[in-house]
């Protein structure tokens, strides 16, 4: 009986590090080839065409990337694929609420999920999802994280990236946006679908207004 269970253990283990090396080959090929589908595009094609378009990293307005890392990840620059002092955050935030309401997870955590994973909020996903931003930022340079980030992020109902973003919401392409419409992009990705279909807030408004105010003081990765 311990031999079967031994033997068991051992093909498990297997199983998982064969796991990690198809994620760790499907992450390397990011290095040179632009994704044509991710994990959440196919899901959204289920419920009808996908609006995805690919935009180059220069191709995409500076200031959406400095949008984007002020709402979704200020110290993306600075960290190894996790913002400890953010999820310390988020979680005592959660801990007041008594329900959660804050998430911490960093651009790579995000690009992680968006790729390859589900939304479940399962601590299984989330581990796959940590163990592939580790891939992610040991294989990838800080500006390609991002641009592929940019590329595939949820944006609206069906809406993937910054290209298929600009022109669904501002009848513009991704590099000629201004920054008060960069800012505004940047307050959508928390929930895409609801303020899509929703419009815009008040605290849509309010919290574009305060994102274009800190355009000026945030570093984006160079080409």
């Amino acid at each position: 009986m311990k031999r079967f269970f031994l033997s068991v253990l051992g093909l498990l283990v297997i199983a998982a590090l064969a796991s990690q090396l198809w994620y760790l080959g499907l992450v390397l090929q990011l290095r040179g080839q632009n994704p044509k589908d991710t994990a959440f595009m196919e899901r959204a094609r289920a419920h009808g065409q996908v609006s995805y378009q690919w935009r180059d990293y220069e191709h995409i307005a500076d200031d959406l990337k400095r949008a984007v890392l002020i709402s979704e990840d200020a110290r993306f620059v600075e960290h190894s694929g996790f913002d400890w002092r953010g999820i310390r955050h988020a979680m005592e935030r959660n801990e007041e609420a008594g329900r959660p309401v804050a998430g911490g997870s960093t651009i790579t955590q995000q690009l992680a999920k968006n790729l390859f994973l589900s939304s479940e909020k399962t601590y299984t996903r989330k581990i796959q999802e940590a163990l592939i931003a580790v891939m992610l930022e040991l294989s990838l340079s800080k500006q390609r994280i991002l641009e592929l980030y940019l590329n595939t992020a949820q944006w609206g109902n069906r809406v993937f990236g910054a290209q298929a973003a600009a022109r669904h919401y501002f009848g513009v392409d991704a590099d000629q946006l201004s920054p008060a419409q960069a800012a505004q992009m940047a307050v959508l990705l928390p929930r895409p679908s609801y303020y899509d279909v929703r419009g815009t807030t008040d605290y849509v408004q309010q919290r574009t207004l305060w994102i274009q105010e800190q355009l000026p003081l945030v570093r984006i990765p160079s080409p």
